[in-house]
């Protein structure tokens, strides 16, 4: 549909034939990867690497790296040299952006763990800032309880788009939270 104020044009949101859900449930089941073995994992982890730093300037300049990923979790470095600010210490900025990356590539693995194609976006978060980070740092994501990527599948499947919450921190040497966010993110099926 085409707007003819701004000349944008605009898809009309389509309600997904029932008749047909069933089939493209099955299509995609036979497309999934559930493999939890530690190579695939890791072969994973280095796909979402490349992705993301020949995608995202920003994550190149950052020096960021993905350093684990275990099917639950996903963990992602950044040097201080690259992310310092005017006082020595990391940048706020930088913190945030490795947090909101660590998230949105956990929810991205899963997705493509279950064969799915999707557009992932972070629809809102919030982000405390605890202590400063003098040294190298990792920012390590989670789902928030109670959410998982099976609820999340299921409503991918019923109505193509799906939210879930990931908690991402970013420890210092002692344990304790230099920063945390929290953050929605939603993904919408391509069609």
């Amino acid at each position: 549909m085409n707007d003819a104020r701004t000349g944008v044009t605009r898809r009309r949101a389509v309600e997904p034939d029932t008749r047909f859900v069933e089939t493209r449930a099955l299509r995609r089941a036979s497309r999934r990867v559930t493999h939890s073995d530690p190579a695939t994992l890791d072969a994973a982890a280095a796909a979402l690497e490349r992705d993301i730093l020949d995608k995202i300037v920003l994550a190149r300049a950052m020096a960021i790296s993905v350093v684990a990923y275990d099917g639950e979790s996903l963990t992602m470095a950044a040097g201080l040299a690259p992310n310092v600010n005017d006082k020595g210490c990391a940048f706020g900025g930088s913190l945030v952006s490795v947090m909101t990356l660590a998230g949105w590539g956990l929810v991205k693995l899963a997705l493509d763990r279950q064969g799915r194609d999707c557009d992932i976006y972070v629809q809102d978060s919030d982000v405390r800032y605890l202590a400063p980070v003098w040294n190298d740092f990792e920012a390590v994501a989670r789902l928030v309880d109670r959410e998982s990527f099976a609820a999340m599948a299921e409503a991918l499947t019923a109505r193509g788009r799906a939210r879930t919450r990931v908690r991402c921190v970013v420890p210092l040497p002692d344990g304790t939270a230099a920063a945390t966010l929290e953050a929605r993110f939603v993904a919408i099926e391509r069609r």
